[in-house]
């Protein structure tokens, strides 16, 4: 995985724990701050975020840990969100796989640990105004991306976007919401 010369990396060391039920809320909230301070800096036309919360914490399948985890990614997401709409940044909000969802398996009735192949969500706001497909995955993410941003999608990704146009049509902000199918 090379960076590219007009790329910026910035990692942010998870907390120093034997495992992440004991600090659910990992570093969520620096991850936000960072994300929030690249947008005002405004030197980014993309930017992809990486909360590891469900993921990590999933694997834990301690419930109350997971919640909480869940809990924090619902308000650092929902501060990251309205911080880069007021921005001008089209946001997709998506997963690679499910986790923290099913913490027993249905089968032998221990914990589950393990990343699902669950429905993902994929949540999509914009100005413009868009009918979203019921259809997809994880491969439609990337055309959908160069959509939204304006730039040429070339013709073997076409036919994997996600997103109609609805022609004359402007909205202070469109929420498009559905889930997708992982490959986990």
């Amino acid at each position: 995985d090379q960076q590219l010369p007009s790329e910026t990396r910035k990692l942010l060391p998870s907390p120093k724990v034997a495992t992440y039920d004991l600090q659910p809320e990992m570093n969520a909230v620096a991850v936000t701050d960072a994300v929030i301070d690249a947008i005002d800096a405004d030197e980014h036309a993309f930017i992809v975020v990486n909360f590891a919360n469900g993921d990590m914490v999933g694997h834990t399948a301690v419930e109350a840990a997971v919640i909480k985890a869940v809990e924090t990614l619902d308000t650092e997401a929902g501060r990251l969100m309205q911080h880069a709409s007021n921005a001008g940044y089209s946001i997709i909000l998506t997963a690679d796989h499910g986790n923290c969802e099913e913490m027993v398996d249905p089968v032998t009735g221990e914990p589950h640990t393990q990343h699902t192949t669950y429905p993902v969500p994929c949540m999509i706001v914009d100005e413009q105004m868009w009918q979203l497909s019921s259809e997809g995955g994880l491969v439609n993410i990337a055309p959908t991306v160069l959509q939204l941003m304006g730039l040429r999608v070339p013709k073997k990704m076409a036919s994997s976007l996600l997103l109609k146009a609805i022609p004359e049509k402007k909205h202070d902000w469109t929420i498009l919401s559905t889930s997708r199918k992982s490959k986990a």
